[in-house]
C-alpha cells in the first residue's frame, strides 16, 4: 500500500521521538508528499507539550499531522486539549483505520521507543489511506465529540 500522493504531512516530536520522526519524514518525503517538520532538532531534550502546540498551531494549513514522543501518551494528551484536533495514538494498523474511519482523527501519535520504523510506516500508511465514515452513527458521534463540554 502507498501513500497517496501530493499529501501535506506535518510531523512533530520530542526528542524521544526525533529519530523516528525523521525517519517517516525522509521515507513521506520520498513517496512524494509535501512534509515540513517541528519539534525537537535533535536528541537532545525537548517537552512534548512544546512539539505538540508547535505542530497543532500549524495543523489547518496540512492535510495530516503525525506527533511523535517516547510512549506516545503525552503528546497526544496534549494535542487533545485543542478543538481543532482528534489525535489518536494507534500501536497497530487496524487502530490507525478505525480512528480515521470512527472517529476522524487528523493526528496520529506514536510511541518513537515504542514502536519501530517498518510497524510505524505501516501504522501511517493505514492512517492517510483510510477516508472517515459518513455514517450517520459516526457523524453524529463526531458532533458529540466536538460538542463543548460543561463540567
Amino acid at each position: 500500500m502507498a501513500v497517496r500522493m501530493a499529501q501535506k504531512i506535518i510531523l512533530g516530536s520530542d526528542h524521544a521521538g526525533y529519530p523516528l520522526r525523521r525517519w517517516l519524514a525522509d521515507r513521506l518525503k520520498a513517496e512524494g508528499n509535501q512534509v515540513e517538520e517541528v519539534g525537537a532538532q535533535s536528541e537532545d531534550s525537548y517537552d512534548y507539550p512544546v512539539a505538540a502546540d508547535e505542530l497543532v498551531a500549524k495543523l489547518l494549513d496540512f492535510d495530516f499531522g503525525i506527533l511523535i514522543c517516547g510512549s506516545g501518551i503525552g503528546i497526544s494528551i496534549r494535542a487533545n486539549r485543542y478543538s481543532h484536533v482528534r489525535a489518536a495514538l494507534c500501536t497497530s494498523e487496524t487502530m490507525a483505520q478505525l480512528a480515521r474511519m470512527h472517529n476522524h482523527a487528523n493526528v496520529l501519535c506514536l510511541g518513537g521507543r515504542l514502536t519501530t520504523e517498518n510497524e510505524a510506516w505501516g501504522i501511517l500508511q493505514a492512517f492517510i489511506e483510510t477516508e472517515p465514515s459518513e455514517e450517520a452513527r459516526h457523524v453524529r458521534r463526531i458532533e458529540e465529540l466536538d460538542s463543548p463540554l460543561v463540567c
